[in-house]
């Protein structure tokens, strides 16, 4: 019997995982192990919640002010111990977080296989998304199983000089995921106050867009609200104090936003599929609202996946304040620009990726996602 372990610990992370756990425990040949490094601590539990995922082991690093150092120490020094313990046949990290990085590293020192799940996504600008895009590409050198979630991330790859035969596409396994999460009867009190009107979907996070950057952005959309009686706003804002600070700043007294607690991964998906059109800098909702037709915003300067905006589902609009005003306006304003992009084919998956990645794992052959 093959033993897999799977490490995660943020919330992003913990959605595109816990699917995927879900699949490989019903597998007779392999034995799962869960290790979570806590790196998100309530977003993550909620996640867990949700998919009825339970630990094998927590190492419970987040702490407060934690900084990239704490995070990439904490999680060496405690996830040699699991690993030394079980000695896993292969170990899956997702994405490009500081947790998968710093697991990779510690499987590299170890000697361990490491499975790369969402591998192959590039900017090619290591500042950009920084720190993930160093991650990914550091997690990729030391990779045995490279699962790209497109046929371009699987090029990306190839040009790197991975070895072909170790690239699997299978598609993006938060499309899996949706299929868990979003239901017809869903209701929350937010998208009740917001069901009169437009309702607009806001998430804004990333280290590099704290300061100027992001109050550019959301003075832009301060200005688009403003001009639309019809559009609503909400926005689960992120716990970083900085964050909290510029929001307050730029959004106070305007009743045409709703900025609520961060939210789970039910309510996300929801949120996400009952919506007019997203604003975001996140990565995963840049797959995820494609689902439902809604276009994306996506304010930064780069994306690790071009596949939506050769596709038509993503606009790349930086963080330039007339900029994000100019396309946002144009979104609510011209009904053609609107349907090109509601109407685009969403290139990331067809939930399948999770049964493709335990069938690779257990030998068998699958078809590829194309």
């Amino acid at each position: 019997m093959k033993k897999v372990m799977v490490v995660f610990g943020t919330r992003p992370e913990a959605i595109k995982m816990c699917p995927l756990v879900n699949e490989l425990k019903k597998r007779e040949t392999l034995k799962t192990v869960v290790c979570v490094s806590g790196q998100h601590r309530q977003m993550l539990d909620s996640v867990l919640n949700t998919f009825n995922v339970i630990p094998d082991y927590d190492l419970s690093v987040m702490k407060a002010g934690q900084t990239l150092f704490d995070i990439t120490i904490s999680i060496m020094e405690k996830v040699k111990v699991v690993l030394e313990k079980e000695k896993p046949d292969i170990t899956l990290v997702h994405g490009d977080t500081s947790t998968s990085f710093a697991v990779a590293l510690a499987c590299y020192y170890l000697r361990l296989k490491v499975g790369h799940v969402e591998a192959g996504l590039r900017t090619y600008d290591i500042y950009s998304p920084y720190p993930e895009e160093f991650n990914r590409q550091a997690i990729s050198i030391v990779s045995e199983y490279n699962f790209a979630p497109t046929p371009l991330a699987k090029e990306h790859l190839i040009k790197e000089g991975k070895d072909p035969s170790a690239i699997f596409v299978t598609g993006n396994t938060v499309i899996d995921a949706m299929a868990h999460t979003v239901k017809e009867d869903y209701f929350h009190p937010e998208t009740d106050w917001a069901k009169d009107s437009r309702l607009v979907f806001i998430t804004a996070h990333r280290r590099e867009n704290l300061g100027e950057p992001m109050h550019r952005m959301f003075r832009a959309i301060r200005r688009v609200l403003d001009e639309h009686k019809d559009v609503k706003a909400i926005y689960p804002i992120h716990l970083n104090p900085a964050v909290r600070q510029i929001a307050d700043e730029e959004f106070a007294g305007c009743d045409r936003i709703h900025i609520i607690e961060p939210i789970d991964a039910i309510d996300c998906h929801n949120f996400e599929a009952r919506c007019y059109l997203c604003l975001t800098d996140s990565g995963g909702l840049q797959e995820e609202c494609p689902v439902f037709g809604k276009p994306v915003l996506v304010m930064r300067d780069t994306t690790e996946r071009p596949e939506g905006v050769k596709a038509g589902t993503l606009r790349l609009v930086g963080t330039d304040e007339e900029e994000i005003y100019e396309w946002f306006t144009k979104l609510l304003d011209d009904k053609e620009e609107y349907d090109k992009m509601a109407h685009a084919v969403n290139p990331y998956g067809d939930g399948k990726a999770c049964e493709r990645i335990a069938d690779i794992l257990e030998g068998k052959k699958f078809e590829p996602f194309a």
